[in-house]
């Protein structure tokens, strides 16, 4: 089955935040961040930047970029690690805002946490190949900097908002194609980043003050790689087997922008593709579920990836996750 890129699209917010910004912030001499955790700057969502504009505002362009009109959709997933409100879902909120809100498209959420556009692309896949929908578009917007805690620099001042879009096309006839996809999450390990207010977990009428304390990201940073690290190499074994494709074959790896040890210790796990990573962490951040769709425009938008490259997407997740891609844009 042919599965093709059509289009993508990327926004950042207006503000863009030094990392010398940060560092006053939390008390750090100047260069602190820099130093620590080789981010120089992330964009800052303003108040009238929520999560279904800037996911509209990607989704355009890659609409635009596709050669579509909104109404030639024939499904909408919005893939975003933390919605915009519980209800009605982000996606709603990005349908009604790309003028759709009449249309009967339908549109609905996924959420992997960073690996939300991994679970909606395999979503879209087995769509297509249903032949349930042709046009789909997935929607990735995160706006982190609205629970970040920066008592606890390590879980905040990695993280930076923005929003990536990207419209697929299913095409019989096109040489693009999903060759394989591959999600494992381990439970064991879901105290290591959580979020626990904002669901029905934590509620606000059992006390604010406590709603308000857990409304706060928290992350065990090195619990996390650890976790991550020493599971990668056998599931992106199993994944690219299952392609039959090997690491030498891979012409571009697009990587969730975690962190810059999370990129360095993938570049030293595919030495024969190190210098093929797609590296925007030091000025975008960690976008959560947009960092791999905003990622993968800037490959496409730099020429980094071509017609006919094979690619391999790839990141961790909360859970903890693994998940991967690989596929021949």
């Amino acid at each position: 089955m042919g599965l093709r890129i059509s289009g993508s699209g990327a926004v950042r917010p207006r503000r863009r935040v030094a990392s010398d910004e940060i560092d006053r912030r939390i008390g750090r001499p100047a260069g602190w961040t820099l130093a620590n955790f080789a981010i120089a700057e992330r964009g800052v969502a303003a108040g009238d930047e929520t999560s279904s504009s800037l996911g509209a505002e990607a989704a355009q362009t890659a609409l635009a970029a596709a050669g579509w009109r909104p109404r030639d959709l024939d499904i909408i997933i919005g893939a975003c690690a933390v919605m915009e409100q519980p209800i009605p879902g982000t996606a709603t909120l990005v349908q009604r805002r790309l003028g759709l809100g009449d249309s009967g498209i339908p549109v609905f959420d996924v959420n992997a946490t960073c690996l939300s556009f991994l679970a909606a692309l395999d979503v879209v896949s087995l769509g297509f190949a249903a032949g349930r929908w042709r046009r789909a578009l997935i929607v990735s917007a995160d706006i982190a900097s609205a629970a970040l805690d920066f008592d606890d620099p390590e879980a905040s001042v990695i993280f930076g908002d923005g929003a990536a879009a990207v419209a697929l096309e299913a095409d019989p006839a096109s040489e693009s194609t999903l060759l394989g996809l591959r999600l494992e999450t381990y439970g064991d390990g879901a105290e290591l980043c959580r979020l626990e207010a904002g669901g029905t977990r934590v509620r606000p009428h059992d006390g604010i003050d406590a709603f308000l304390a857990r409304s706060r990201f928290r992350m065990d940073g090195p619990g996390v790689f650890k976790a991550t690290a020493r599971r990668f190499p056998r599931f992106a074994d199993r994944l690219l087997t299952t392609c039959s494709v090997r690491p030498a074959d891979i012409d571009v790896v697009i990587p969730h922008q975690a962190s810059a040890a999370a990129l360095q210790h993938l570049r030293r796990a595919f030495p024969a593709a190190a210098d093929r990573v797609v590296d925007i962490f030091a000025d975008h951040g960690n976008q959560i579920a947009a960092s791999m769709p905003s990622a993968l425009h800037h490959a496409i938008a730099t020429g980094r990836l071509l017609r006919g490259d094979v690619a391999f997407l790839v990141g961790t997740a909360a859970g903890v996750s693994l998940g991967g891609a690989v596929l021949r844009y």
